[in-house]
Formats: C-alpha cells, structure tokens, sequence
C-alpha cells in the first residue's frame, strides 16, 4: 500500500518542476527555519573540510572538525528527516485535491496521518535539539562522596554510591581514576574523591550532585529497625588548562606517607600528596598512585577544577552559596533522593521519580533515572522558551 502511494509521489515530483507549496515549518517561524538552513550548511562545509587530504595532516584541526561535526549531527538529520515529512504532507494534501478514487483516497488519508504523527515527534524533537546546550556537558567530571548523618551506617552508604557510580561508568565505557579517600575501618567511605572521564560523563552526572539518603536495617543493627542515614554528593566539570592557569608559587605541597590496605609502596614511602592553594584555602590530598609525581599532577587537575567553578560564579561567595545548595549539610531533610530497601524503591524527589529497581539501581543501572532527569529538564526549558516566545 505504502509501496503505491510512494510510487504516485515520485511520478508527480518528475512531473512537477517546483518545489513544494510549503514545508509545514512551524518550529518558532521562518527565522529559525532559515538558522536552521545555516547550520545544515555548515555540517556541509565540515563535511567537505574533513575529506580534504591536507584536514588529516593537522590533528588538531582533524579533532576540532570531528567535534564539530559531531555535535551537529543529531540536529541536521533530524531537520533534513523533518523536511522530508514536510514534504510528503504537502504532497499528500495536494493528491487528495485531485485524488477520485475512494481505496487511494482512503490510503493518502492514512499515510497523511501517519506523516503528521511522525512531524510532530520530528518537531518536538528538534525543539529538544535547539535549546541551549551547557557548555560543560562533554566535559569529564570530579565527582566527590562524603558520609552525611547516620555515623558507620552513612559512610557503609557512601562506598555503595561509590561503587554505584563507578559501574555506571563501566556501562558507559568511562574511565574511573581515584584521587583520595578516607575509610572508617568497618568497609565504610568517610569520604572519597574521584574522576570519571568519558563524552558525555557531565551531562549525564549532573544531577546527581545533592544529598542522597538511605533507609534500611543496618548491618550493625540487632533488633532489624529501619535507620536513616545520608550521604552527599558534588559533580564538578573537570577544567582544562586553558580554563585556568595555576601559579605554582600559589601552591604548596606536603608529603606524607599514604594509608589504607597496604600494597607495593602504600604505607612504606611517602608517595602521597597534599595540595593546598593559598589564595582561596582549597585542600586536596592525593594518595591513589604510587608515584609522588602522579599525585601532585592529579591533585592539580582537581583544583584546577575547582578553581574553574570558582571562576564561573560572579563571586566567592555566591560560589560557596551555590555548593552549599548543591550539597546541603549531609542532613537528612536535604535529600534529593532516597533509597528504601525494605520497599525495593529509588525516588527522586525533585521530580517525584519512583522507580522498584533498587539492586540494579545499586549495580550501576542509572539510566532510568538519568533519563527521567533529563526529560524534566528538558521540558522545563521547553515551558520557559515558550513563556518567553509568547
């Protein structure tokens, strides 16, 4: 059926020298339609630059163009498939002017109705596609654990999130690299600081900066009551060293000898690091490798980081305003999530979220919510784009 009614739009394209009576664009009018010709236009001439034999001589330009395109193919196919379905509305409107027989009738009537369902999803979706991107998004992130109220119980939580997260980015195929850590004895994490680096990491991880709380019968607890307990966590895009440059006479570095559960060079040489820069106070220690070298370096990643989001805030203040929002005080009433065991549940209380999927939740599978997250997200861009059209 399909197969005819496609067979009677290319026969009237051949017949017909004109373009199509309109493309059906409804997307904020013809001034964005005509952006939207202006990126497809540059897609092209990155397209073009890429295939020319001098591009691949030069990585750095071959990098930037990669990106470039990269970041721009989602949107262009989506434009050029709802150009298309434009174009097959018009068409199909047009043949159901002149169209006598009732089955063909019958059949244009479908597809038309079909295409219609197919450009309203194409708009929505380029809608999506359009709103202004963080600039952060494609960034890699430091992300940093700290055990709230709760006592062994909420440093016990924080590892699980730890370990959470981590498979998370094994699912994404993201690298994890430990920065520090600091244990309670009993397998807990009082708090630790690491690194996941991968496309995509920020944009996905961003939301999980708040106060995650935990309801369940600890281990330690011998007449099976329910505690509650928090931990919180921080997601900082990862700088780069042209965001920030560091002056090492701003720096000073201290040595000691790193702990935990021993290993070649642990507890035996004074391996680790502790970085503290002077003008604004920030200290961060370093004990993963067993290099004195590989410690300082990424200790300067970590506050070369932070001194980004510092820069990014029109002042210290409200940058300590802003963290304190993020993270709160590791008080329960805080939360931005809570996971009841007993209950099987996850729910996110920022957008009233519940899923029954607490172990592969806990295993890694953050992709439910991290969707969910991005949804809400997304439409309230959406709502706060049209208040502003309208």
């Amino acid at each position: 059926m399909r197969c005819i009614i496609s067979q009677v739009i290319r026969t009237e394209r051949r017949q017909s020298s004109e373009s199509p009576r309109s493309n059906n664009v409804s997307i904020g009018g013809r001034a964005l339609f005509e952006q939207l010709k202006e990126l497809e236009a540059r897609y092209q001439e990155t397209a073009d630059a890429l295939a020319e034999p001098q591009t691949a001589s030069d990585p750095e330009r071959f990098r930037q163009l990669m990106k470039q395109q990269a970041d721009l193919m989602p949107l262009i196919e989506t434009y050029r498939l709802y150009r298309k379905t434009g174009q097959d509305i018009t068409e199909y409107e047009s043949l159901l002017e002149t169209e006598k027989d009732e089955e063909m009738r019958t059949m244009l009537k479908e597809e038309l109705a079909l295409s219609k369902s197919q450009q309203s999803d194409n708009e929505q979706k380029l809608k999506i596609l359009l709103l202004p991107k963080d600039p952060n998004d494609d960034r890699n992130v430091v992300m940093e654990i700290r055990a709230g109220v709760g006592g062994d119980e909420a440093a016990l939580f924080a590892a699980q999130l730890y370990r959470m997260y981590s498979r998370f980015a094994d699912r994404n195929r993201w690298k994890t690299e430990l920065v520090s850590f600091n244990e309670n004895g009993i397998g807990g994490l009082k708090e630790i600081i690491f690194m996941i680096a991968g496309r995509g990491a920020y944009s996905r991880l961003k939301y999980e900066s708040g106060v995650h709380r935990v309801q369940r019968v600890p281990v330690t607890e011998s007449q099976g009551r329910i505690q509650t307990s928090a931990a919180t966590v921080a997601v900082l895009p990862e700088a780069e060293d042209v965001d920030v440059e560091i002056n090492m006479n701003d720096c000073r570095f201290d040595v000691f000898r790193a702990s935990g559960n021993g290993g070649q060079c642990v507890n035996t040489t004074d391996s680790a690091v502790r970085l503290t820069h002077l003008p604004t106070g920030i200290v961060i220690s370093c004990q993963d490798e067993k290099s004195q070298i590989k410690n300082k370096a990424k200790a300067l990643r970590v506050l070369r980081t932070k001194l980004y989001v510092l820069k990014q805030s029109e002042a210290h203040e409200e940058q300590a305003e802003t963290r304190r929002s993020m993270v709160g005080g590791g008080d329960r009433s805080e939360k931005i999530r809570t996971y009841h065991f007993p209950q099987g549940r996850v729910t996110d209380h920022r957008i009233k979220y519940t899923s029954h999927r607490i172990d592969a939740i806990m295993d890694g599978d953050l992709f439910e919510l991290t969707d969910a997250l991005q949804a809400a997200d997304q439409a309230e861009k959406l709502l706060k784009l049209q208040e502003v059209e309208s």
